[in-house]
């Protein structure tokens, strides 16, 4: 069984694992925060993390530090707490992507900034400078590409169909995120892959 297959074993119903199985396939963003984690010793919050597939991916290629992953919406946590019954030491929680996180923590974001309002973004981000030695986000940005629009009509399907559980939908642009992180060294690059929307990863060292 190739690692697609038994991640997608983790879960129940071939709707749910249909999904692991394209998105391990078709999504670029588990394999670039593997490739940019500089330590597999520190600990790491995966904050919007959904149904827990970095936590399992990482777990694959020899991540064996403590993940917590947090997402709002419990019905995503229960389903990734049931499929975490494999490994060791990753803990699932609901809770808010505004509230405070762990210091002294690798904290990872994929595509959450856009489901808040900027207020809100701006917290997230804080709160990630604040705790994290290294962070890391796969966020897509507002500018003028056909990408970015793209990127909007399908969020706002998912959100429509309830798949995505948030208040609203506001990209952030480039600027905004990397003027939360004063002091870091960031490195910003499309993150594509062989999906369509306007997506970059950002990765920011203390």
């Amino acid at each position: 069984m190739n690692l697609p297959e038994r991640l997608a074993s983790l879960y129940p119903g071939r709707a749910l694992q249909s999904y692991v199985l394209w998105k391990i396939r078709s999504d670029p963003a588990y394999a670039a925060v593997r490739d940019a984690l500089g330590t597999r010793e520190r600990s790491l919050v995966d904050v919007g993390c959904g149904i827990g597939l970095l936590a399992f991916y990482l777990r694959e290629h020899g991540y064996e530090a403590h993940i917590i992953g947090i997402d709002f919406d419990s019905r995503k946590i229960e389903l990734a707490r049931k499929a975490a019954t494999r490994y060791r030491k990753i803990d699932f929680v609901t809770g808010d992507a505004r509230n405070p996180l762990p210091q002294d923590h690798t904290i990872v974001l994929l595509d959450v900034l856009h489901y808040f309002d900027p207020a809100s973004q701006k917290q997230i981000l804080a709160n990630a400078a604040r705790a994290g030695t290294c962070v890391m986000l796969r966020q897509p940005v507002r500018d003028s590409s056909w990408r970015y629009r793209l990127t909007r009509f399908v969020d706002a399907a998912a959100r429509l169909f309830g798949w995505m559980k948030a208040e609203s939908l506001h990209y952030p642009s480039r600027e905004e995120i990397v003027a939360a992180f004063d002091g870091f060294r960031g490195e910003i690059k499309p993150l594509w892959g062989r999906m369509p929307y306007n997506n970059y990863f950002f990765v920011f060292r203390r």
